[in-house]
């Protein structure tokens, strides 16, 4: 399982760990991720995704799964929230 943001693609950063003494040893930077069931108010279902904690307070100030997901850029959905974003779309367009 890739250490990757679902919603947001935030992933791994690199930096050091710097001693007391100034040594420098390479090091890694993990984003806070939590595997939360989210619920789409247009599909009538939930959704479990594994997303950043900073993804989920977007989630929550913008009013829900449906409306981050509108206004995401579909490069730095993964592939499962995009194709959330699809059947959301899909169901909120008008019917002919």
């Amino acid at each position: 399982m890739s250490r990757v943001c679902e919603l947001t693609g935030k992933g791994p950063m690199t930096g050091n760990n710097v001693s007391h003494a100034n040594n420098k040893t390479r090091r890694r930077f993990l984003p806070n991720l939590n595997e939360v069931t989210l619920m789409s108010d247009a599909l009538g279902r939930s959704y479990s995704l594994r997303i950043s904690a900073a993804a989920l307070r977007s989630v929550d100030h913008r009013g829900g799964l449906d409306a981050f997901l509108a206004k995401a850029k579909d490069a730095e959905l993964s592939d499962r929230a995009l194709k959330i974003k699809r059947e959301i779309a899909k169901a909120d367009a008008p019917q002919a």
